[in-house]
């Protein structure tokens, strides 16, 4: 477990690419053998349940696994925008950010920075941490994060494969996030949630594609087939704004219909 937690022969990822970040070797994300964070401060916008009254308190780190041709997060993701930081800065933010009153830590993207991340997280914070990322996770990095993360924040994006291949450069999408957000279920069991804000479980993201309710469809089929009802609350999105390159491909040049959105919320 400690190898897959290592820049060094890096498999931190679905990719794994095998590179020695440590070298200066880069693999699939692009990123270095640090944390390169964008953004650290409060977040008001995320699930109502996540960000409460207070604010999330999020960290926005730099690169991807993926390589989403509608991303919202272009800049960040892709172009790698970002400063340098080491383990004690990463805990000095994050103490920062709960003593600012914010519900909970909330790490998005962090998967290819875990050799750094995790040791800011020890001792356990006083909130709980929330792990936001796009779903593409290694089931090994996923058990290697057991007791230290209370809130998984995963996308599904994709039930069909062809699309994720098209979409997101990632032919392996659909059984791999099926595969990791599965243990992440078995970490925190059922959702809890007290006073409004999550405390523990699973809230599983999807964000509805123009053109493609049938692939969201088969994310909500899954997810229903998957867990007992009630356990694992879903955040059906309806906010795609043509970005990227897919806002040169039709039918992604689109905003999503009231019909499509109506069709998969029934």
């Amino acid at each position: 477990m400690e190898q897959t937690l290592s820049y060094t022969h890096c498999s931190l990822c679905p990719r794994r690419c095998g590179v020695d970040r440590t070298a200066g070797e880069r693999g699939f994300c692009g990123m270095p053998a640090y944390p390169v964070a964008a953004r650290a401060a409060g977040h008001y916008w995320e699930e109502p349940v996540i960000s409460g009254e207070y604010g999330s308190g999020a960290v926005f780190f730099s690169g991807c696994t993926l390589r989403c041709k509608f991303c919202q997060n272009y800049e960040i993701s892709t172009q790698k925008h970002g400063y340098g930081l080491d383990s004690a800065r990463l805990r000095e933010i994050f103490r920062h950010l709960i003593n600012e009153g914010h519900h909970n830590i909330n790490l998005v993207t962090p998967t290819q920075f875990l050799p750094d991340i995790l040791p800011a997280l020890e001792p356990k914070l006083p909130v709980p941490i929330v792990y936001n990322c796009g779903g593409y996770e290694r089931v090994e990095t996923i058990q290697a994060l057991e007791g230290k993360v209370d809130v998984w924040l995963p996308d599904m994006k994709y039930s069909d494969s062809g699309l994720a291949r098209v979409l997101s450069a990632a032919p392996d999408y659909v059984e791999t996030a099926k595969a990791a957000i599965l243990e992440m279920y078995r970490q925190t069991g059922p959702v809890l949630i007290k006073n409004g804000l999550i405390q523990r479980g699973v809230l599983i993201r999807h964000l509805i594609l123009p053109g493609q309710a049938d692939n969201s469809i088969g994310v909500l089929e899954w997810i229903a087939n998957s867990f007992p009802k009630g356990a694992v609350p879903v955040s059906l999105m309806s906010q795609y704004v043509p970005m990227g390159p897919a806002s040169k491909v039709p039918p992604f040049h689109r905003r999503i219909t009231q019909e499509e959105y109506d069709t998969v919320l029934s």
